[in-house]
């Protein structure tokens, strides 16, 4: 193999830690165009193509390519940038390079991504006539279908299809090749970076399923499931692969998730992520990095202190959905029904008996729910 690297771009400030962000099968470092900006404010992102894709060399693989080799590609590219290790996330064939990576060099990797991808993919077979179509008759006609196994019906990136179109017809075959080697299913256990798995609900190429099979297998891996989403999932839904992005990569918001998760239960944080949309995905990311990384992280006062505080401003402003939720919340931080009900209480004199009057009855009945579990 040539010791020439792929092509690739890096963003964010040189001594920040770095991520690497893998394209999928025809795309180049354009995938990211959405994403890449928001994740270099607290990353070092280092974008990179596959050979024949984008600007990376045609002749880095050749027939019989394996992903171990697009793997050692990223790492003699990790190397020349003087990266020892790094986060790292991909998309279908790249976040299969991220699985081998992780497998067979966990010494790289701190923590993983794998979006829109698979342990597998459907068998050698359908790749072995895909890479023998393409050598024969180039990349047009999969060029024009490529948006149906892309995309949602409707929406379309008209860059992505042309880096399709453009993209040397040997070089998608060894990556053909390398697709139909691969499966990593027997090995998932061995992963032991922190990894996240995200699944496009809509994604024909990598359904569901094959994601649920990676979170599964992956010790302590989590799963985000978005909604509107195909197989090109930063490029159709970019802001709520941020988040989920963030919240697994990045300081506040990471740790913010866990305390979130620690506070609310992973039962509704999970619901908030799997039902998070282009439009909510901000407000998502916001709550995780500030209400939840910033303020409850705060060791100034002890969670049951904030619990107690939580439950009296709810009850102010009459948001008693919300208060349901942190009255169980307040049960995991420690407060006793006795301490929720001397607060209710206390709200009686300061909010008003309307109010306090219907906090009792939505602490009752959540109270009443605990007590039946």
């Amino acid at each position: 193999m040539s010791t020439e690297l792929p092509h690739h771009t890096i963003e964010g400030a040189p001594a920040a830690p770095a991520l690497l962000l893998g394209p999928s099968l025809g795309t180049s470092t354009a995938l990211w165009d959405a994403v890449a900006p928001e994740l270099c404010a607290a990353h070092r992102a280092v974008r990179w193509d596959l050979p024949g894709h984008g600007k990376s060399p045609a002749h880095l693989i050749g027939p019989g390519a394996t992903v171990a080799d697009l793997a050692d590609l990223v790492l003699a590219l990790a190397d020349s940038l003087g990266i020892d290790r790094f986060a790292y996330a991909g998309v279908s064939l790249g976040g299969a390079v991220g699985l081998h990576l992780a497998v067979h060099h966990p010494e790289r990797v701190e923590s993983l991504a794998v979006i829109c991808s698979s342990a597998h993919f459907g068998g050698s077979a359908p790749w072995e006539e895909r890479a023998e179509l393409v050598r024969r008759e180039g990349l047009a006609a999969l060029a024009e279908t490529a948006p149906q196994r892309w995309f949602t019906p409707g929406f379309t990136v008209p860059g992505l299809v042309d880096d399709h179109r453009n993209t040397d017809p040997d070089a998608y075959a060894a990556c053909c090749d390398a697709l139909a080697a691969y499966d990593l299913r027997g090995v998932l256990a061995e992963v032991g970076a922190p990894t996240l798995v995200i699944a496009g609900r809509e994604d024909p190429a990598t359904p569901p399923a094959h994601a649920r099979e990676i979170a599964d297998a992956v010790p302590g891996a989590s799963l985000t499931e978005l909604a509107g989403a195909s197989h090109l999932a930063p490029a159709e839904r970019p802001d709520a692969v941020i988040a989920a992005l963030r919240g697994h990569f990045g300081g506040a918001a990471a740790s913010g998730m866990a305390v979130r998760r620690e506070v609310l239960g992973d039962a509704h944080v999970d619901r908030a992520q799997g039902n998070t949309t282009p439009f909510t995905a901000r407000f998502q990311d916001f709550i995780s990095r500030y209400a939840w990384g910033e303020i409850w992280t705060d060791p100034t006062l002890a969670r049951r202190e904030r619990s107690m505080i939580t439950l009296t401003a709810l009850v102010a402003h009459g948001h008693y959905e919300e208060l349901a939720m942190h009255v169980r919340a307040a049960r995991r931080n420690g407060l006793t029904p006795d301490e929720i009900g001397a607060v209710l209480l206390q709200t009686a004199v300061y909010c008003g008996v309307p109010a306090a009057n219907s906090a009792f009855a939505v602490a009752q009945r959540v109270l009443a729910e605990e007590s039946n579990e």
